[in-house]
C-alpha cells in the first residue's frame, strides 16, 4: 500500500463512528486526572492491534482494565526510548561542567562546544530512537501486547527494512505535517473561549490519534 492510499484510508477511518470519536474525546477531556490518558493510549493501541489483524472497524470501548494496561505499556515503551537520548545529553552536560571545574577552563567556546557536541549526539539518537520506537510499538501490537516485543531490535529493524527506510521516513514526515495542520486547527478553535477548546478536545485531538494509529497499522501490516 502506497503512502497516499494509507493517508486516504486513515483519514476516513475515524469518521465511520463519531460516537467513538466523542468517547475518546471525553477521555481526553478528563485526562487531567492522569489515569484516563492511559485509556486514550490503550484505545489507540487497540486500533493499532485490530488494524494489523485486518479489521476495518473502530474497536469497541470495553475491557477497560486491559485497555488501561495496554496504554501503560505504550507509555513505558515511549519513556524508555526517550530516556536514552535524555541521559546521553544529561551526562554530556554534567561531564562538560565537571571538566571545566577540574581543569579551570575559562574559554566559553570550549565549554559550549562540549555541550553542543553532546546535545547534537543526543538529538541524533532521539530522532533515530523515535523512528525505532514507533515501529517497536507496532511490533508489540503484532505480538498481542507483549512488552518485550518492543525491544526485539532485530525484528523491529527487519520490519523497517521491509517497509523501506525511504518510504518510512516519508510517512513519518507526512505524519508530522498532518499533526501540525491538526494542531493549527485546534489552535484556531482554542481562540473561541471555552466552546472552541471543548470542540478541539472532543473531536480534533481524538480524530488525529485515531488517524495516526490506523495509519501506522496500515504502514506496518502491509509488510508483515
Amino acid at each position: 500500500m502506497e503512502i497516499g492510499e494509507i493517508i486516504s484510508n486513515s483519514i476516513n477511518f475515524p469518521s465511520q463512528d463519531w460516537k467513538k470519536v466523542l468517547i475518546l474525546g471525553i477521555l481526553f477531556l478528563i485526562s487531567i486526572v492522569i489515569i484516563p490518558i492511559f485509556l486514550v493510549m490503550g484505545y489507540c493501541f487497540r486500533i493499532l492491534k485490530s488494524s494489523i489483524a485486518g479489521f476495518n472497524e473502530l474497536p469497541d470501548f470495553d475491557e477497560w482494565g486491559a485497555m488501561f494496561i495496554d496504554g501503560l505499556k505504550v507509555f513505558v515503551v515511549q519513556l524508555i526510548y526517550f530516556l536514552i537520548p535524555a541521559i546521553v545529553i544529561f551526562l554530556g552536560v554534567w561531564a562538560s561542567i565537571a571538566s571545566v571545574s577540574l581543569t579551570g577552563m575559562t574559554d566559553p567556546t570550549i565549554f559550549l562546544g562540549l555541550i553542543g557536541g553532546t546535545t547534537i549526539i543526543g538529538m541524533i539518537l532521539a530522532i533515530l530512537l523515535g523512528l525505532i520506537s514507533t515501529i517497536a510499538i507496532a511490533n508489540m501490537a503484532l505480538n498481542d501486547g507483549e512488552l518485550g516485543a518492543a525491544f526485539r531490535f532485530s525484528e523491529i529493524l527487519e520490519h523497517i527494512s521491509l517497509i523501506g527506510w525511504g518510504k518510512y521516513i516519508v510517512w513519518y514526515i507526512v505524519m508530522i505535517i498532518i499533526g501540525f495542520v491538526g494542531g493549527m486547527i485546534a489552535g484556531l478553535l482554542n481562540m473561541i473561549p471555552i466552546i472552541g477548546t471543548v470542540i478541539a478536545i472532543l473531536l480534533v485531538y481524538p480524530y488525529l490519534y485515531m488517524f495516526y494509529a490506523r495509519s501506522l497499522a496500515l504502514l506496518f501490516e502491509s509488510n508483515v
